[in-house]
């Protein structure tokens, strides 16, 4: 069953998850440590990727997974990685309608805050600035 709210489609994320990680794999500080863990098996990493956020933004079935517990088993991670993640969501995320990109937005600042209390045991917020660069502030 679809959100009723949401005008955002399958391939819509489908696009977004794709254009995403393509830029994440990209970003030299993000990238290695995606690399190391994810090693060959991107296809199937994005595919979970799409159900995820169909989960999310259409309320479908198709995503189980324990997405604290992957991420806790990164390596290296540091707090700056988080800025370049949300800052890259921040820009793929823009185009979509305003709720939409609202819900999208916010869901990826609660899983970032938790993942970033999960590392370094502490709170974060995440700051857009009027460029789309986000900045981490911790307490």
């Amino acid at each position: 069953m679809t959100d009723p709210h949401t005008t955002v489609t399958r391939q819509q994320l489908h696009d977004l998850v794709h254009a995403f990680y393509a830029d994440v794999r990209a970003d030299a500080a993000l990238g290695p440590i995606f690399d190391a863990a994810i090693g060959e098996h991107w296809t199937h990493h994005l595919e979970r990727m799409v159900d995820f956020w169909c989960h999310v933004m259409l309320d479908t079935r198709g995503f189980s997974g324990n997405v604290f517990g992957k991420h806790m088993a990164l390596k290296g991670v540091e707090p700056a990685h988080f800025e370049h993640w949300m800052t890259h969501w921040q820009h793929h995320t823009r185009h979509f309608a305003p709720d939409d990109r609202q819900r999208l937005r916010q869901a990826a600042q609660t899983i970032g805050r938790s993942l970033f209390l999960g590392f370094f045991n502490r709170s974060a917020a995440f700051i857009a600035g009027d460029d789309g660069r986000v900045v981490v502030a911790t307490s």
